[in-house]
């Protein structure tokens, strides 16, 4: 079986798209497990101190996880956000994590210019001009 090869992220993918824009990515976790809460993040990710190492969270061992989280929580601008079980409940596990986006994105100490969505969803009532991008997390750094 061919590997895939590793792309790493330098924040070039979103200088195209707009070099004076500032980016959010906004991902989630949770959406698997039978239980407990949906976790989102917004992060905008300073141009000129993009870790090094930067890829998809899958791609990388819990070492390497672990070293860019703290490099990425010293630069950058990062919002977080839940949608617990009841939440979950209320409105099925899409309609939380789309709630859970939009409460990170919110969160940001800053409104970013634009926002980029891991996945195939843009959540309803963002403040900026968003995009959802499937397999972002393996295409913009700040995803």
């Amino acid at each position: 079986m061919a590997r895939k090869p590793v792309i790493l992220l330098d924040g070039t993918q979103e200088r195209a798209l707009d070099p004076q824009a500032r980016f959010a990515g906004i991902d989630e976790v949770g959406r698997g497990p039978l239980a407990g809460p949906v976790t989102a993040a917004a992060v905008v990710l300073d141009p000129d101190a993009i870790p090094n190492g930067l890829r998809d969270s899958k791609a990388l061992t819990a070492a390497q996880r672990e070293a860019l989280f703290a490099q990425i929580m010293a630069c950058a601008q990062v919002g977080i956000a839940f949608a617990g079980p009841a939440e979950i409940d209320r409105l099925n596990i899409r309609g939380a994590t789309l709630a859970a986006m939009r409460r990170a994105l919110a969160a940001l100490p800053a409104p970013p210019d634009h926002a980029l969505i891991d996945g195939r969803d843009v959540p309803p009532g963002l403040p900026v001009s968003a995009q959802a991008v499937v397999k972002g997390d393996s295409a913009y750094a700040c995803i």
